[in-house]
């Protein structure tokens, strides 16, 4: 069998910089960037026409148009009723 002495284990100044400053920065930035990408992509498709996320960050409303009076057909129908019948109103 071969015999593998210390010196062929032995790690380099650049190896120790790899191993212990420049994988963690690359594994912190890579999550962050995961991270800041699927929350643009939820801003972009959802979050933006939620009303509550709307109003936290003061994003343009739409405007609330009021209802008219007489919007439908029960209205109408009731209207109809108490102008044949006006002794039927409270």
């Amino acid at each position: 069998m071969e015999s593998f002495s210390d010196e062929s284990f032995s790690l380099s100044c650049w190896d120790y910089f790899t191993f212990l400053l420049l994988r963690p920065i690359l594994a912190v930035l890579f999550t962050f960037s995961l991270l800041s990408f699927g929350w643009f992509l939820a801003w972009k498709l959802v979050l933006v026409h939620v009303p509550l996320v709307q109003e936290i960050f003061g994003l343009r409303k739409k405007p609330v148009k009021s209802k008219p009076a007489s919007r439908g057909r029960f209205t109408q129908f009731y209207n109809r009723i108490n102008a044949q019948n006006p002794s039927l109103e409270w």
